[in-house]
């Protein structure tokens, strides 16, 4: 890359976090972070366990009730009918 050739600056992004009073040591930052990260992830996780998991119905028990196939003449065309 030359010195003529700039390279496109990122959007700036709105920050997360800030602290609007006070001076914080880079320790009390982390602590801080490492706080609201830690309750963000248990919020997170105890609104994906009130999800109701969808069951698949391939492996259903009431599949397993079905009643077996039946062999004769013109049997395939009733069998889509129940009789």
């Amino acid at each position: 890359m030359t010195d003529s050739e700039e390279t496109p600056e990122a959007p700036p992004h709105k920050p997360i976090l800030r602290v609007v009073k006070g001076d914080l040591t880079p320790e009390e930052l982390a602590a801080l972070v490492a706080v609201v990260a830690a309750r963000n992830a248990a919020a997170a996780h105890a609104a994906s366990r009130t999800k109701p998991k969808v069951r698949s119905q391939w492996g259903h028990p009431a599949r397993m009730a079905r009643t077996p196939h039946r062999v004769g003449p013109d049997l395939w065309r009733r069998s889509a009918f129940g009789g």
